[in-house]
């Protein structure tokens, strides 16, 4: 189908009279959602908020936070406020750490039974997802382990288990070459806390003494607080405090320290020598104050 041709000379087109040609019922119609993939670590267990629909379709069934992108917003300002409104999650524009970011659009024309709708996902981390409440048109939410998800114990409406998959896939990548892993922490955390992160979300386990050891060694990783736990209560010695450095890449990626114990899944094809693409592209980017949306 031929489109018109349209010579846009003001910002807003407001000036250009061959827009008056222009006829929107001459397209298919569709629909814009946004759907928010939330993450956080629970009992040593990675664990993801879903939301028990309220309404058809799939009424009942678990689904990712999300909904339709209003006339008025952006699609990541939806997936804030869609958040907000299903689970009680909220995200402060204001800190690094609650940082919302694009994961990738989902457009098969048959994902939604109701019309043509296409998703923008989007994926985060909060160390502390607090009281979780199902709002809006979602009856209940709560936290599930990504592992039910993985093995199909739990169906997912529409694709999102495609999403959810994806977005496993983004954090694992992530946590390979950056120093995101702390995100799944409280602000003061101990070294051992940071190894379960990784252990939780990679399904592999570290051995204790070189996990430390790759810890120090990265520049600006974690900063020792000089502070320890309070010993009160504990079986074990004092363990040293640490917070947050500023570096985003770790120098060499953590995929070297695997161990072969636990089954993994495949990495994704890249040179041993490059960080990913994506990795480059949104390093010390919020999507929030990006200039505008993909297309």
């Amino acid at each position: 189908m031929s489109t018109p041709d349209i010579n846009i000379t003001d910002g807003d087109g407001s000036g250009d009279s061959s827009l008056s040609d222009y006829d929107p019922s001459a397209y298919p119609p569709f629909a814009v959602t946004a759907d928010v993939v939330v993450f956080t670590i629970v009992d040593d267990v990675l664990q993801v908020v879903l939301v028990r629909r309220g309404e058809s379709p799939f009424k009942d069934r678990w689904a990712l936070p999300g909904g339709f992108v209003r006339p008025d917003e952006a699609p990541h300002q939806a997936a804030r406020r869609e958040l907000e409104e299903e689970t009680n999650v909220r995200l402060k524009l204001s800190l690094k750490f609650d940082k919302l970011e694009q994961l990738r659009t989902y457009g098969e024309p048959d994902r939604d039974p109701r019309m043509r709708v296409v998703t923008v996902a989007y994926w985060t981390i909060q160390a502390d997802v607090g009281d979780l409440a199902g709002g809006g048109d979602a009856a209940e939410a709560a936290l599930v382990p990504v592992v039910e998800i993985e093995r199909e114990e739990r169906k997912l409406a529409f694709d999102h288990r495609t999403i959810v998959l994806d977005a496993v896939d983004r954090a694992r990548s992530r946590l390979e070459y950056s120093t995101e892993a702390s995100r799944f922490c409280p602000p003061e955390f101990t070294i051992r806390q940071l190894r379960r992160v990784y252990e939780a979300v990679l399904g592999t386990e570290f051995d204790q003494g070189n996990f430390q050891r790759k810890v120090r060694s990265e520049p600006d990783f974690v900063r020792d607080l000089g502070r320890t736990t309070d010993p009160s209560g504990s079986r074990g010695r004092p363990a040293a405090l640490f917070s947050a450095g500023e570096v985003s890449r770790l120098e060499q990626p953590f995929l070297a320290m695997r161990s072969e114990s636990r089954a993994m899944p495949p990495p994704r094809s890249r040179s041993s020598d490059d960080y990913p693409s994506w990795l480059v592209e949104s390093d010390n980017q919020e999507p929030d104050e990006q200039a505008g949306e993909k297309e």
